[in-house]
């Protein structure tokens, strides 16, 4: 029998990077004379880059300018990518779901490189099986892409997802997969669970405490 899955997302769930992220977009957004209110970028933190342009400024401002702005955002975010720490117990979870028998992948529709930093930051190339990045898929969040496609790196099988954005759960549960949540990506409990959330908790550390009371306890 296949040992069950954890697909993990990695932005604002195991490292603390979705306000870093906002603020890189809002000055990407800023350089191209476009101003918007970071509360607004935030709102759209989990998407992935190849859609937040037009979800955030229209699909005019996506054909004109959104190359240009994806790259702006990637520069500025590069010099914020040494700010950003794990979260507390980030690398427990995936010690305590290797431990249970998981096999671990990670759902990232970050770039190459980020995801690389952030496999160091949380030491966790000997736990990880396999993981993803934009460069997998041709949409990202919410599409169920890069969900489907974390799933198939370790060869399939039954499995839980756990994030921290709306566009996680909604990924998740167009691929099939149901989700464990988490609040350290800003988002609320109420709109994670309407966004198709089960189990929503505080912080990793809650989650690390009460692991049996979620889906990934019985997978």
């Amino acid at each position: 029998m296949a040992k069950p899955i954890a697909v993990l997302d990695v932005d604002g769930t195991l490292v603390d990077t979705n306000y870093h992220h906002a603020i890189a977009w809002y000055r990407a957004f800023r350089e191209h004379g476009l101003t918007l209110p970071v509360w607004r970028v935030h709102r759209h933190i989990g998407m992935g880059g190849d859609q937040l342009v037009a979800a955030l400024v229209g699909q005019r401002v996506e054909d004109r300018q959104g190359d240009s702005i994806r790259a702006a955002e990637t520069a500025l975010y590069a010099d914020l990518i040494g700010e950003v720490e794990p979260f507390a117990d980030a690398r427990r979870l995936l010690e305590l779901l290797d431990g249970r028998g998981h096999r671990l992948v990670l759902a990232s529709s970050g770039k190459r490189d980020e995801v690389d930093h952030y496999l160091d930051l949380l030491d966790a190339r000997d736990l990880v099986e396999a993981w993803t990045t934009s460069a997998d898929v041709e949409r990202t969040k919410p599409d169920p892409d890069l969900v489907v496609t974390a799933i198939d790196k370790v060869g399939g099988g039954e499995a839980v997802m756990v994030g921290d954005s709306t566009f996680d759960c909604q990924a998740a549960g167009r691929a099939g997969v149901p989700t464990v949540a988490v609040l350290t990506g800003g988002f609320s409990e109420q709109e994670l669970r309407q966004a198709g959330a089960g189990p929503v908790f505080e912080s990793l550390t809650e989650l690390c405490e009460r692991l049996d009371e979620t889906p990934l306890a019985s997978v």
